[in-house]
């Protein structure tokens, strides 16, 4: 395998060109539920397609498209035609309402919007049609919207869309008339340092905010993760989780092609569907957020599906507990799963363990540094390198540093310090060979009485309750301490727990102001589109569920 130097320095449109050429007919793209099948070679010659269709829309190298669908092959198209041709991807959240969209496309100034009928409860063409009300009077690629004034151009995956929209078969026909050579020379133009992606963050404090990635920040990330899993051309992974975030189009899609090995989709997050693709497709690896494993785990309780092929695979996306991490090892085979830490404005892998860690260590730590990359424990106060063994603030640098959040120069010049670091506001410790532990989040860290709680320290103890598939510790407020901690627990189904045996189970075990104050039983937990549990609901709808107010605080 050629080294990450040689890899940083080459552009997404020309790696796929190279998988193409290396292994032509091996399978690149699968949807099981579609019976759609590409060759690399195929699916080069689709990508193609699609970037000559965006150039016949007049797009520019280093515009930006937005694109608001589910897993779709449309998508996966999307996302390697927009780096061959120069433009700037620009992920939407699959779950944004109209205020949401309205704003990420103002604000990240997308000249082109490529959207999908929707999902569940929500309909994007609804959406879209309130947010351009001209379109009803606009000839398709000529929009002159009050709201979004940058944009003109509105492509929907699907047939019959609203006047003023072309549909995606439209835009690949226009494509007929860029030649080759046209596209060709537009790709040759792209330098790897230039931004190619854009992904929001999610904004739970403010605004969310226009993460800006390179060619080299995602092509780097990429390979340096297939290199932890061993991954190659006869890997066969199954990706259910959503596009629009790094763990889908990065550690998912990007990954594969950088190993010439098989991308198998899930275009909507189903235990069933995953555990039927793994088994039909022979799938050897499988990514996924925790919860996701969660339900797996579940299914496979009640029906078997061979999952014999699995040998790797990547938990993430949240703290991965380690009686699951276990449980998925022994259970579903994923004898060599791995776990990556990091952030979107990491590209987004920082460390990660590799297949030949041993459990114990794959379990309990999210691994070291990723090649290239540099990590260091810093105390948050002072700025401070800490020793090994001390905990402290995450900080990363390296080439999968982002170039920046766009139009905002504080907020990057706040994430990024002047040499280069990047501070993640995640607390952690690492050990004298490397590996980091994560102990939590600076914001979520509870203080109770002037004693520090970190709430992943509970959550990992809450865990070994044999009832008890999964939790959220939270700090609630508490006039006499500060803060309490309140879990909200999900049980394993039948089970039969009350408040006072969860209490009677931590007595001894941990100390005594970490045990919950309050407990709250759940069948789920508020999450977002890519499974991240959404902690900040959990502390909103904690606060009434203990009736919080000032008559009452003492009694706590």
């Amino acid at each position: 395998m050629t080294t990450l130097g040689e890899n940083i320095q080459i552009t997404i449109g020309d790696l796929l060109d190279r998988s193409a050429g290396r292994y032509p007919h091996n399978e690149a793209l699968v949807y099981p539920g579609r019976n759609l099948r590409y060759t690399y070679r195929q699916f080069q010659h689709e990508c193609n397609r699609v970037a000559k269709g965006l150039m016949a829309l007049g797009i520019k190298r280093g515009e930006h498209i937005a694109i608001m669908a589910p897993n779709l092959p449309q998508w996966v198209l999307a996302q390697f035609a927009s780096a061959k041709m120069g433009a700037v991807l620009v992920t939407v959240n699959t779950n944004y309402k109209v205020f949401e969209l309205e704003y990420l496309l103002r604000h990240s100034d997308a000249t082109t919007l490529i959207f999908s009928a929707g999902i569940k409860d929500s309909n994007y063409l609804e959406m879209v049609c309130e947010l351009c009300p001209e379109l009803e009077n606009s000839m398709p690629g000529r929009l002159n919207s009050k709201k979004l004034p940058m944009l003109r151009n509105v492509v929907f995956i699907g047939e019959n869309p609203a006047p003023g929209i072309f549909t995606w078969d439209e835009m690949l026909e226009m494509g007929e008339g860029i030649s080759d050579e046209e596209l060709a020379a537009r790709q040759d133009s792209l330098d790897p340092d230039d931004v190619i992606n854009m992904q929001y963050t999610s904004g739970t404090t403010g605004f969310p905010k226009g993460v800006m990635l390179s060619h080299k920040n995602l092509v780097g990330n990429a390979v340096s993760i297939g290199k932890c899993m061993n991954f190659g051309p006869d890997d066969r992974l199954c990706i259910p989780v959503p596009l629009f975030h790094c763990f889908g189009c990065v550690l998912g899609t990007l990954t594969c092609v950088t190993a010439s090995a098989t991308m198998v989709m899930i275009e909507s997050f189903n235990p069933v569907t995953v555990l039927e693709a793994v088994e039909r497709e022979r799938c050897t690896a499988l990514h996924g957020v925790p919860t996701m494993f969660i339900t797996e785990l579940e299914v496979l309780e009640n029906r078997r599906y061979d999952t014999s092929s699995l040998r790797t695979g990547i938990m993430a996306g949240a703290p991965c507990p380690i009686e699951v991490m276990r449980a998925v090892v022994e259970k579903m085979g994923m004898r060599e799963i791995v776990i990556t830490y990091g952030q979107t404005e990491a590209a987004p892998g920082i460390t990660m363990t590799r297949v030949d860690d041993p459990l114990e260590i794959r379990v309990s730590t999210v691994g070291k540094a990723l090649e290239g990359v540099e990590v260091k424990v810093v105390d948050p106060a002072t700025g401070r390198e800490l020793p090994a063994g001390c905990q402290g603030e995450i900080c990363a640098r390296g080439y999968n540093v982002m170039k920046g959040y766009y139009k905002m120069p504080e907020a990057t010049a706040a994430a990024i310090d002047e040499d280069g670091w990047l501070h993640t506001g995640d607390l952690g410790i690492m050990d004298e060979n490397g590996y980091l532990r994560i102990t939590g989040r600076i914001k979520d860290m509870i203080i109770r009485g002037g004693e520090n709680i970190y709430p992943r320290e509970v959550e990992e103890f809450l865990y070994t309750h044999p009832q008890v598939k999964d939790v959220q510790v939270v700090g609630v407020p508490s006039a006499k301490y500060g803060e309490e901690v309140m879990a909200f627990i999900q049980l394993k189904e039948g089970a039969m727990v009350s408040e006072d045996e969860i209490k009677e189970f931590c007595e001894g075990k941990i100390a005594r102001y970490k045990i919950p104050s309050y407990i709250h039983f759940v069948t789920a937990f508020p999450t977002t589109a890519n499974g991240k549990v959404q902690k900040f609901k959990l502390r909103e709808m904690g606060i009434k569920l203990a009736r919080l107010d000032e008559d009452m605080l003492g009694t706590a």
